[in-house]
């Protein structure tokens, strides 16, 4: 009989009340919501659990939510599987924008080690407890983030980027290019 989505949920909210909420089920995927200072006993009883049988981390990324609270401003989001039944789930942490720490993954799965230092790399995201959380893939002299959207998406300076080159004024005076 395959994992229904109503066993993890009813499981999950009988261990832990309100540290798990928010479930839905989005593209195939059940989806929730987990207190970020339960993360790693969430993730351990979904890999231990005999029924839930989570064994396999898939995915560890970041999120930024630049116009969310301050608390929720970064999300770590978690994807596992379950290769025994074939039932994929994701689930998020919400983290404060100033202060984004959440407890290391690494304990439960060695994979989670590459994945965290990228998920710090790119977001700025500390992961309590990693063996070595250091920059992957970006110069370590580097001081910001670049996937947190705290920069501009073009360069205002740039003057072939003018959009009246490109029709996209309402006023018809700027349209007339002589």
């Amino acid at each position: 009989m395959p994992l229904e989505t109503t066993v993890i949920q009813d499981k999950l909210t009988d261990k832990f009340g309100d540290k798990v909420t928010g479930f839905v089920q989005q593209h195939d995927i059940f989806s929730f919501e987990v207190d970020s200072n339960s993360m790693n006993d969430v993730m351990r009883f979904l890999k231990e659990d005999e029924t839930l049988r989570f064994n396999f981390l898939t995915d560890i990324c970041g999120v930024h939510y630049p116009d969310f609270e301050k608390d929720r401003q970064l999300a770590v989001v978690y994807h596992m599987h379950n290769w025994m039944d074939n039932v994929r789930i994701r689930f998020k942490c919400f983290l404060n924008g100033d202060k984004p720490e959440v407890d290391t993954a690494t304990n439960l799965f060695l994979g989670a080690n590459w994945q965290e230092r990228e998920t710090y790399d790119f977001y700025g995201i500390i992961f309590k407890g990693h063996p070595q959380l250091k920059r992957i893939l970006n110069m370590d002299e580097m001081e910001s983030f670049p996937m947190r959207k705290e920069f501009p998406m073009e360069d205002g300076g740039r003057t072939d980027k003018d959009d009246r080159f490109f029709g996209r004024t309402t006023d018809n005076a700027n349209n007339n290019l002589k």
